[in-house]
């Protein structure tokens, strides 16, 4: 019974190493097709010959910035590994086209992107900006999105398909309240907060949206939407931002592509089978030699925020996502940052820097170390400047308020000030599951806080000093950073979120600007004029697998194909040999992408 036993846990044993053996033979077989795939394609999609093209593909999310692939082993298998579009890249590539002699235009080809507001308004300014150079700007859709056509406005051309629709239907968002199903379950969240606008919490112990909560997100809505409507009005020769309404209103978006046309939403229909010859037209090239270039490709040829040996150095620092004690890719983890914005104030060769905020908020501990060292690189004496991306509210607002001049999107959502705790009490969930929790403890706290009994009023009592406390050291802060009154803080304060342009009027920001505008204040502010560099922080930890941008659709069985078939040359493999010498076998898990949450806990 027992060799029977042994017997079997050896053949399980080496059946594992068999088939972990086999995988690794499959994953080096796929890196090969992938790397083949790239290697022996047509070079025209990344060789900048004259009368080129950027092509710009709107599809799919944009992320604030480049972060390590994680690895799905199942998606290995299928295929569809895919890198999603950044928004530096891309406004990166806008530039570099703006200024590249080869490049003679920009085609949008929208697909539905899916990017907020203020990442869809850098996009379009940076075409703005491009148009100035004389070059074209062609967009096309098969049908357009709200997303794709606010972009695509800007452009010179705008194309439709001829069965298609413009999807123009306003702004607007929907909450989910959950108190019904809590009660059904039995379960009551208990809150203390601050701000009569601090409205995250409602959606736990509301059945339906707060006046005030409703108040504010229509006026952010409203404000929001008229910077982009005047923005496509000012775009599209005979439309106002009236008239924009007036489509929107009459439900412009299930209207035949000939109304689009006639509305002067868009310049012509066209099939997109056709589309090539008529960007070809357009640049004035033939049809033969029409020539795409991928923002990858083009970036790639450029030194593009890699300054990083310079001595005359302006660092441009991303806290992108929820601020956490802790965490990995996709949050802002001051455990990581705190030590890095150490390490650029004592850097002599960094000689200011821009902080590039895109957080709706996160836990108020890791808010105030951010906010602690952002002073000691002030102390230091340089300049400190915040740039806003789709969010900077909370605590991300508090790690942006003491900087020396904070820039934001038009469409950037900002403010916030207020803070709040939220804890769940299960007790009416384990009554009717027949769970009895039983308390033994030293003292009468010592179990605080418990989920499975009520506060009393005294824990209720603390619990609300407390976060009267942090709110107190929110406002003062922002009083010291934004030069105020505590009394103006608290009169703007209470929670509420703003859009960029009120914001500027009231004072929680100083300029309506880019990353790019950010940047170019600091260089002045310390002095350097136009002879600097620009290096990205942090640096983008990469492994094995981000050095295969993606697969295209490639499937396993067709990277086997096309590596069994010789479809490689030998820098290829010299190239594959290489990069798994490199640590072929880590004994690391890639960084786990965090989105971005409702529950926030520092808002």
């Amino acid at each position: 019974m027992l060799k029977k036993f042994f017997m079997n846990a050896l053949s399980s044993f080496v059946g594992a190493w068999i088939a972990l053996a086999l995988f690794g033979v499959v994953a080096v077989i796929v890196c090969v097709g992938i790397l083949a795939k790239f290697g022996v394609s047509d070079t025209k999609s990344a060789t900048v010959s004259k009368g080129s093209v950027l092509s710009i593909s709107l599809e799919g999310v944009i992320e604030e910035r480049e972060t390590p692939v994680d690895i799905n082993y199942l998606s290995l298998m299928q295929g569809e590994i895919e890198r999603p579009q950044t928004l530096t890249q891309l406004v990166a590539s806008i530039e570099a086209a703006k200024e590249n002699r080869n490049i003679s235009a920009i085609y949008l080809n929208c697909k539905g992107v899916s990017a907020s507001p203020a990442t869809l308004n850098a996009l379009r300014e940076a075409l703005s900006d491009f148009r100035k150079s004389g070059k074209k700007v062609i967009a096309y859709g098969g049908s357009y999105m709200m997303g794709d056509y606010y972009v695509a406005s800007v452009a010179d051309s705008v194309f439709l398909n001829p069965a298609g629709i413009v999807g123009l239907q306003g702004l607007g968002g929907t909450s989910f309240y959950f108190k019904g199903l809590l009660d059904k379950l039995g379960v009551s969240m208990q809150v203390v907060k601050v701000g009569t606008y601090k409205s995250a919490v409602e959606p736990y112990i509301l059945e339906e949206m707060s006046a005030p909560a409703r108040a504010q997100l229509d006026t952010l809505y409203g404000n929001m939407w008229n910077v982009m409507r005047e923005n496509m009005a000012s775009s599209r020769k005979g439309l106002t931002a009236a008239m924009i309404d007036s489509l929107v209103n009459d439900f412009i978006f299930v209207e035949p592509a000939e109304k689009d046309l006639s509305a002067s939403l868009v310049d012509r229909l066209v099939y997109e089978r056709t589309v090539d010859s008529v960007v070809a037209s357009v640049v004035g090239v033939d049809y033969d030699k029409l020539n795409y270039v991928s923002p990858s490709a083009l970036v790639s040829q450029i030194d593009w925020n890699s300054g990083y040996n310079s001595k005359k150095r302006i660092a441009v620092l991303y806290a992108c996502g929820e601020i956490v004690d802790g965490g990995g890719n996709g949050t802002i983890n001051y455990q990581k940052l705190v030590p890095q914005i150490v390490s650029l104030a004592d850097d002599e060769s960094v000689k200011g820097m821009v902080l590039r905020v895109n957080s709706p908020g996160g836990a108020v501990f890791g808010s105030d170390q951010i906010g602690e060292a952002l002073d000691y690189f002030q102390s230091k004496g340089k300049p400190l400047a915040v740039s806003m991306g789709d969010y900077a509210a909370s605590g991300g607002y508090w790690i942006s308020s003491c900087a020396d001049r904070i820039f934001a999107d038009p469409l950037t959502i900002t403010g916030s000030i207020g803070i709040f705790g939220l804890i769940p009490d299960l007790k009416g969930l384990a009554d009717k599951i027949g769970v009895s929790p039983q308390h033994v403890s030293t003292n009468p706290e010592a179990d605080f806080p418990t989920l499975f009994s009520p506060m009393t009023e005294k824990q209720k009592a603390a619990m609300q000093a407390n976060v009267e406390r942090g709110y107190d050291r929110f406002v003062a802060r922002v009083a010291r950073g934004r030069k105020m009154e505590e009394s103006k803080v608290r009169a703007i304060g209470e929670g509420r979120v703003w859009d960029a342009v009120k914001a500027k009027e009231i004072g929680l920001v100083d300029e309506l600007g880019s990353v790019k505008d950010a940047t170019e204040w600091v260089a002045q502010k310390s002095g350097l004029g136009e002879s600097y560099d620009v290096a990205a922080y942090p640096l983008v930890e990469t492994g094995i697998w981000d050095v295969i941008p993606e697969l295209g659709g490639m499937r396993l069985h067709e990277a086997m194909a096309k590596a069994m078939a010789g479809e490689y040359d030998a820098l290829t493999l010299r190239y594959v040999s290489n990069m798994l010498r490199q640590k072929p076998l880590q004994a690391r898990m890639p960084y786990m992408r965090v989105g971005f949450g409702e529950t926030i806990t520092a808002n």
